[in-house]
């Protein structure tokens, strides 16, 4: 049975789609998205495309290098929460992290942000969090979408997706093909789960071990897992800038959902391995609580989190010391984790017993 219409007739808003809220929230993101603007950012928000004048004067023969990337179901656990003022860094670091394995310095963002009922608010903080990140980085929010989906989201659902551009030296580019035997694996830890492998994290905190969100995040600890859970990612890429304007780099690998064996490999030729050496650092307490309470392997929280390494560079033995100084003058407590060897293109772990990719 159909429904009958209204007798002023159906309208956009009765269809569930509220376009003075989208208006209002416009209003309020202004100042945010403003805050990220470089010299090169040509006009306004409000247009049709941002526009960014190119800065070719820097670049001989420059390459532009692009990404895009979204948070995961880390967005469950955001909605669940009720905070949003962060994930948006996350959103950032995904995509500009991912370029900076090229040797790209990141230039431009946009987001799409597709929600079940637009609150002004809500888009206030997500897109607080994304001009925050875009400030991190360094690069300039040009431009975006705000979606309302009603019927194929529920009100306060929303999914977070960006797109960043940036650019690189055509001769300075990585991809890898540079890495010698001998090479040293440097890791620039990550304090948390970044915005991988949380549906799996979800399933053992929330659903086998049934933890709330507003419990602590373990025994003792002094905050709750809500918060453990939305601590947002470490953004890596003004730390490889600085790096790469000094040191020889041979190759960076952004370790996301695959973890070191599945990234790492990325950025090896078929005749070398990566040897890791696991005693080299420790993983942040919230990895021994999902493998404990969920009898999760080795091998699977291997290849699903980052472990506390959330990027590792590839750079000539005899370049560790500087390039652990810059690492470390850059923020992050950046440690030499392996060696790079002949073989066949896979990850070889040492220490702490059998190999967790096995």
């Amino acid at each position: 049975m159909g429904t009958t219409p209204t007798p002023e007739g159906e309208t956009y808003a009765g269809a569930g789609v509220d376009i003075v809220a989208g208006e209002t929230a416009v209003e309020r993101i202004k100042d945010h998205v403003r805050s990220t603007f470089r010299p090169e950012v040509i006009g306004d928000i409000g247009g049709f495309g941002g526009l960014f004048q190119f800065p070719a004067h820097r670049y001989d023969h420059p390459v532009l290098i692009s990404a895009t990337d979204g948070v995961g179901t880390k967005a469950v656990v955001a909605h669940q929460v009720g905070h949003f003022d962060s994930i948006g860094v996350d959103l950032v670091a995904m995509c500009v992290d991912d370029i900076a394995c090229a040797g790209a310095e990141p230039l431009f963002f946009l987001d799409y942000i597709a929600v079940g009922k637009l609150d002004p608010d809500h888009i206030d903080q997500l897109v607080s969090g994304v001009a925050r990140g875009c400030r991190d980085a360094g690069c300039a929010l040009i431009g975006g979408e705000m979606a309302e989906h009603p019927g194929a989201m529920e009100p306060g659902e929303f999914d977070l997706v960006g797109f960043a551009v940036g650019v690189a030296e055509r001769d300075r580019i990585l991809d890898g093909t540079t890495v010698r035997a001998g090479d040293a694996l440097i890791g620039l830890p990550s304090p948390n789960l970044r915005s991988n492998g949380y549906s799996l994290a979800r399933r053992v905190l929330l659903d086998v071990a049934d933890k709330p969100l507003d419990g602590p995040a373990w025994d003792g600890a002094h905050h709750s897992l809500g918060d453990e859970l939305l601590q947002p990612s470490v953004i890596y890429s003004p730390a490889i800038a600085s790096l790469l304007r000094v040191v020889d780099v041979r190759a960076v690998a952004h370790i996301t959902g695959g973890g070191i064996p599945g990234n790492l490999p990325r950025v090896l030729t078929d005749k070398l391995d990566a040897v890791v050496d696991r005693d080299t650092w420790e993983a942040p307490r919230i990895f021994g609580e999902i493998q404990t309470l969920g009898g999760v392997s080795d091998a699977e929280m291997a290849k699903v989190f980052n472990m506390g390494i959330g990027m590792v560079v590839v750079v000539p033995d005899a370049d560790v010391h500087t390039a652990l100084d810059i690492l470390r003058t850059a923020g992050h407590r950046a440690t030499q984790i392996g060696v790079i060897e002949s073989g066949a293109g896979a990850v070889r772990y040492v220490g702490r017993g059998s190999d967790p990719a096995s």
